[in-house]
């Protein structure tokens, strides 16, 4: 595993944080291949005013970091790329992928009052990418 972060720092929120990490590193590893050796990269970044501009629901001159989780893992179709942060919804069978469909819910709920946004890029058997774009400082 390979783990390049950048320091979100906000020690209030720091048990919350921890749980959106865990809730999607954690996914990463349920959902790994069975045919290849599971990869988890963590990365963070400043993001730059251009680049934040891409984000209308972003304030424009704020600061944001981008982590991303990536995997590869068995990934999903796009066009689930919204439905998996509704909760109870499950793409994959309870018998072979354990869990209660909240997992997901909960980092976009986190995310949300943290004012930032959360998403996801994936294609089925190559993995996927989670995209979390958090406020420098929490107004």
């Amino acid at each position: 595993m390979e783990i390049s972060l950048l320091k979100y720092k906000e020690p209030k929120y720091s048990v919350i944080t921890r749980q959106l990490f865990h809730n999607l590193v954690g996914n990463a590893i349920k959902f790994s291949s069975i045919l290849k050796q599971p990869e988890i990269t963590i990365t963070g970044r400043l993001l730059n005013d251009r680049e934040v501009a891409l984000y209308p629901s972003l304030k424009p001159k704020a600061s944001y970091y981008e982590i991303t989780v990536s995997d590869n893992g068995i990934g999903f179709s796009q066009e689930f790329s919204e439905q998996i942060f509704i909760i109870f919804q499950r793409l994959q069978d309870k018998k072979n992928y354990p869990g209660t469909g909240i997992g997901l819910a909960l980092c976009k709920r986190i995310v949300n009052n943290h004012q930032g946004l959360i998403y996801a890029e994936s294609k089925e058997n190559q993995g996927a990418t989670f995209f979390i774009i958090l406020p420098v400082n929490k107004s």
